[in-house]
């Protein structure tokens, strides 16, 4: 990875963490689903037919978006548009189109399925089971029996189509930068895309058919939907489990059976929706510690822009330290970024069932509607953690880390760092910790308990500074300040948490690190 691409990645992420990830999804299958309309305006697909798209869109659209609704009244929820709407063109993508009336009483009752099942099909919060996978999944099944052949429509994932691959691609690629599921969704892409080829050259050789890799390859890329189903359903975060390397493990699962549909008892065959929600059942097994409750018991300024929330779990929550949470915080007309935001946790693993998280005020003038919604709530409220995520977590073992943290971006290093001083072990750390003045440093007595070797850069002296913290006296933190300061960089495990504007601009020094891991953040 070179600084380029390091810059321009963060500053991608910069802008697309100004949205929700729901918002996201949805302009983005939003600005497909014209794009597909267009072209089928035009002629380049033949099929589905324009008026089939739109028919089969409203239908969709207003079943899903009514079954949510009653749901969620039902459980006096806030009812959520853009859940309803992504799930409705997810599943325009994976359906059949149709006009007629059996068509669109198969879509209806796909619908009806698919929305259901998220409340339903749930644990603590989290999907088990992709919402639009198997609302197509149980009408194929329904449809290939006798009794129900006249149900007209079923999954055939007609967006795998060539002249979708591009703009499924660009689009899709918006969305893993967003969720940093990028890595995931290409070991899905090449598993599958292999799986297929090795596939058709197995087939080629049973029938005595000639075999052209070039061919099988292009078929896989262009003329199968393992571009959609990776960027738009297998990187859904509420059916993945925690960890990248479980996570991997899921996209390997689904892209062979994906790439490889089975027969099943002479009826159906293993298609690409049965293939993800196997997947989905593999994540739910890695992810079975699931989400819990968590009452709040006070809230503090911990700088003159920081607060910090103190929260106690009721259920059994598990993270390790540097991992972040998912909190939702259900309000009456959420704006664009939605009800759900991640936090690190401050707190460290040995204080539970004590949890601590942190946020910066930021922009009084226009908040939010989930940062006001955060503020209204009172010491007794309940919110919910959907789960806990993360691979920002210290290497096993004694090597030397590097940990640098602007502003409230020190969070996760305090959780680290408080679980080795909790279990009485020793580590070869430098903190780099960066604020705009001293005021804003928090956790500092926190901080000076574990003993760790801190330099601070604030444009301003700290006061009455502990006896292994320094000041940087004006040293500009940029690639070769971070070099002048920690000298020994090439033999630590650097671990950066900050806006990507820093990540940027420290990355060529980071680049000579043993190993990099960043958690950057662009608000909330």
């Amino acid at each position: 990875m070179t600084y380029s691409f390091t810059a321009v990645r963060q500053r991608v992420l910069a802008v697309l963490g100004a949205m929700s990830m729901y918002r996201l999804v949805l302009f983005s299958l939003v600005a497909l689903a014209l794009i597909a309309l267009v072209l089928s305006l035009f002629g380049v697909i033949v099929s589905p037919t324009p008026i089939e798209l739109l028919a089969s869109f409203v239908v969709l659209t207003l079943v899903i978006s009514a079954v949510d609704a009653a749901v969620q009244r039902l459980l006096h929820l806030p009812w959520r548009i853009e859940s309803s709407l992504v799930t409705a063109l997810i599943m325009l993508f994976v359906m059949r189109p149709g006009v007629e009336p059996a068509a669109l009483i198969g879509l209806a009752l796909a619908g009806v399925l698919a929305s259901v099942s998220k409340y339903l099909i749930a644990w603590r919060g989290r999907h088990i089971l992709n919402p639009a996978a198997f609302g197509a999944a149980v009408v194929s099944i329904i449809g290939s029996f006798g009794a129900f052949e006249w149900l007209g429509t079923s999954a055939s994932w007609w967006v795998g189509n060539g002249a979708l691959a591009i703009p499924v691609a660009v689009l899709g690629l918006a969305v893993l930068w967003r969720t940093e599921k990028v890595r995931v969704v290409l070991v899905f892409l090449l598993i599958a895309i292999v799986t297929a080829v090795v596939r058709q050259a197995v087939q080629a050789q049973q029938f005595d058919i000639e075999f052209n890799l070039v061919t099988a390859l292009q078929f896989a890329v262009l003329q199968s939907p393992f571009l959609f189903l990776g960027a738009f359903m297998v990187s859904e975060p509420l059916t993945l489990p925690p960890r990248r390397w479980q996570q991997f493990w899921v996209a390997a699962l689904v892209g062979v059976l994906a790439g490889w549909p089975i027969l099943v008892g002479g009826l159906f065959t293993l298609g690409q929706e049965r293939a993800l929600l196997i997947g989905n059942l593999l994540a739910f097994a890695f992810a079975l510690r699931g989400s819990v409750r968590l009452t709040l018991e006070k809230r503090e300024f911990i700088t003159p822009t920081a607060q910090e929330l103190t929260f106690r779990a009721r259920g059994k929550l598990k993270f390790l330290p540097g991992q972040y949470l998912e909190l939702d915080v259900p309000h009456h007309h959420p704006d664009a970024r939605g009800t759900r935001r991640e936090f690190s946790i401050v707190s460290a693993p040995a204080d539970l069932p004590i949890l601590r998280i942190a946020y910066k005020n930021g922009d009084q003038k226009h908040p939010s509607s989930y940062k006001r919604a955060l503020a209204a709530a009172e010491p007794g409220a309940t919110l919910a953690v959907t789960g806990t995520w993360g691979d920002f977590v210290m290497p096993r073992g004694d090597a030397p880390v590097l940990m640098v943290a602007a502003g409230i971006g020190v969070t996760p290093f305090v959780s680290q760092l408080r679980q080795l001083h909790a279990e009485g072990r020793t580590r070869d750390v430098v903190l780099i910790y960066v604020a705009a003045e001293a005021s804003e440093l928090a956790f500092r007595a926190e901080l000076a308990e574990t003993g760790v070797r801190t330099v601070v850069f604030t444009r301003d002296a700290p006061a009455d500074l502990p006896e292994h913290w320094t000041w940087a006296q004006g040293v500009r933190l940029g690639a070769e300040g971070l070099e002048r300061i920690v000298a020994d960089i090439s033999t630590r495990h650097a671990f950066i948490s900050g806006p990507p504007r820093l990540i940027a601009d420290l990355a060529p020094a980071l680049q000579k690190a043993h190993s990099l891991t960043t958690d950057a953040f662009a608000g909330y």
